[in-house]
């Protein structure tokens, strides 16, 4: 049977519950041993599809089209384990498939309640990842110990704790702990309310990851090892890290974290490889190139709407030995006054999905700017469809082209830049959804694209996307010059477009960062990051 790690966090939200189960999944990997990932959100929304990613961060999409937590993002980066939608449950789609049993009679006519019911159906969530080829499946719950939220979620982790018994379930709990500059002093407290809390509920953790802002003393471990009644070499330090938060699995394997779990669990020994993960950290450290590159967005909420797109060009910046000087212009702030001072400087301007309607025209200014400036630009998703109106309006005379998106929408769908294609191009279910996960591309001899994917003729990439490249406009859009260097096989939709003559234009409707690994960048941002690198060593001549 597999073994089983669950994940709570404490004190704060926010603490960094995702990055440490990522990190040590990463470990876990290393050593050999198979893993599922599941992450808990207690919040009511089905799946986070429709949440604003300025408010929760950006919507992932895994490789069967399933919209997860940003938190599947790192899992995926870090461990390497391609995930899918049973990989992030919500109390919404907890509640709906209970309700829905109910409505079906499933229930016998019984009372449905809370215990057992919808824990029941919270352990089925991480029982579906047990598998015989899989050694260790390793659940995350959102949110903090403490919310009334989480509490189904807690008790379905005691419950199975006490079904299964013995060796066969671990508990992590990742607390902050305060230091305060005024005093100058590291504060417990914090986390053994924390896990009081946690032991109230009938948890005891296994392991507790103190979250912290310097390294802590060897006294202040102990305080914790004895209040939250676990031993001394079971309380780990997680500072913060400055450069990159490729760090942590070094920090946390430092400390044998990944010993201290294949023990408990009686899980194979053996050491970890983490060589090329060193080399990758050592090599972005040392860089000493730079790129400034200019990420046009809604920004109000900070930089979480964009996170794998920074992770992206981090990857894409080791692989190149440049750093990236990452410039974050938020959308609304952009007018024709003003894009000249704003993006001055950029060696490298990217326009990913998440602006939405938020800053189109903004947006729209400074994919102009980069066109007309000869700057290297790179559009995903929404960008890559606000890039083509750009064109349409500014280079193919079709100054009326809309977007059913933007206000004040389109009523002539000849004008529409992107459009419902055709109901005979796209199977039944996807006419109305669009396209989600992954899906062929097939990459146009001499160009770009295919440069840059090191000749392959066939790739295939994640799609969240509900429009496509209107067929109708499609001619014009060639007569003024825009070259189609991507398209579907099977349907011949559009993925990618680039424009002959400018030294590094390319737009696709997919998202390039969603496979984008540490050590194995996404072979679109590693070239995208070695145009911009060109252009900043030619500025500083």
């Amino acid at each position: 049977m597999s073994k089983f790690i669950f994940i709570t966090g404490g004190v704060v939200s926010s603490v960094g519950k995702g990055l440490a189960t990522a990190s040590l999944g990463l470990l876990l990997r290393r050593r050999g041993l198979r893993l599922a990932m599941l992450k808990l959100d207690p919040y009511i929304n089905v799946d986070p599809g429709g949440m604003d990613p300025r408010q929760h961060g950006e919507i992932y999409v895994t490789d069967d089209g399933a919209e997860v937590d940003l938190d599947i993002g790192h899992y995926e980066r870090f461990s390497g384990v391609n995930l899918n939608r049973f990989s992030n449950i919500t109390t919404g789609r907890i509640y709906q498939s209970v309700i829905e049993r109910e409505r079906r009679g499933g229930y016998g006519g019984g009372t449905v309640q809370v215990v057992p019911h919808i824990t029941d159906a919270i352990k089925e969530s991480f029982l579906r990842l047990e598998a015989p080829d899989i050694d260790v499946v390793m659940v995350e719950l959102g949110g903090t110990v403490g919310d009334i939220e989480g509490l189904p979620f807690i008790e379905a982790f005691r419950q199975f704790s006490l079904e299964r018994g013995g060796d066969e379930a671990l508990f992590v709990h990742i607390t902050l702990v305060p230091f305060l500059r005024a005093s100058r002093e590291i504060k417990t407290k914090p986390t053994q309310h924390s896990v009081q809390k946690l032991r109230e509920y009938g948890i005891q953790p296994d392991i507790v990851i103190c979250r912290s802002e310097n390294d802590m003393p060897e006294a202040v471990k102990e305080k914790i090892a004895m209040f939250c009644n676990v031993g001394r070499n079971c309380v780990l330090d997680e500072r913060n890290v400055e450069a990159s938060v490729y760090e942590v699995p070094i920090i946390l394997r430092n400390q044998k974290a990944d010993d201290l779990i294949c023990g408990r669990l009686g899980l194979p020994a053996g050491s970890p490889d983490l060589r090329d993960w060193e080399e990758m950290l050592a090599t972005a450290a040392t860089a000493r190139e730079t790129a400034e590159i200019a990420l046009i967005g809604a920004l109000q909420s900070g930089g979480d709407s964009y996170k794998s797109v920074s992770e992206a060009l981090f990857h894409g910046g080791a692989a190149n030995r440049i750093r990236i000087i990452r410039r974050e212009i938020d959308a609304e702030k952009i007018s024709v006054g003003n894009v000249d001072g704003l993006l001055a400087g950029s060696d490298g301007i990217i326009v990913p999905s998440g602006a939405g309607r938020i800053g189109s025209n903004g947006v729209l200014l400074a994919i102009r700017w980069a066109r007309e400036n000869r700057i290297p630009f790179l559009a995903t998703g929404f960008g890559m469809e606000l890039a083509a109106l750009e064109f349409a309006r500014n280079v193919a005379g079709l100054a009326e082209a809309g977007h059913p998106n933007l206000p004040p929408g389109v009523s002539n769908l000849s004008l529409a830049v992107m459009a419902r294609v055709d109901a005979e191009r796209l199977p039944t279910h996807e006419r109305a959804a669009g396209r989600r996960g992954l899906y062929a591309c097939a990459l146009e001899r001499d160009s770009l694209l295919r440069q840059a994917y090191g000749g392959l003729e066939f790739v295939r990439e994640r799609h969240r996307n509900d429009y496509e490249l209107n067929p109708l406009l499609l001619g014009r859009l060639r007569e003024a010059g825009l070259s189609i260097s991507g398209a579907n096989p099977d349907s011949q939709l559009v993925e990618a477009f680039e424009l002959p003559g400018h030294p590094w234009f390319v737009g696709v409707i997919f998202y390039p960062e969603f496979l984008s690994r540490p050590g194995r960048p996404h072979p679109l941002f590693k070239a995208f990051v070695a145009a911009a690198g060109t252009r900043g060593a030619e500025k500083s001549e």
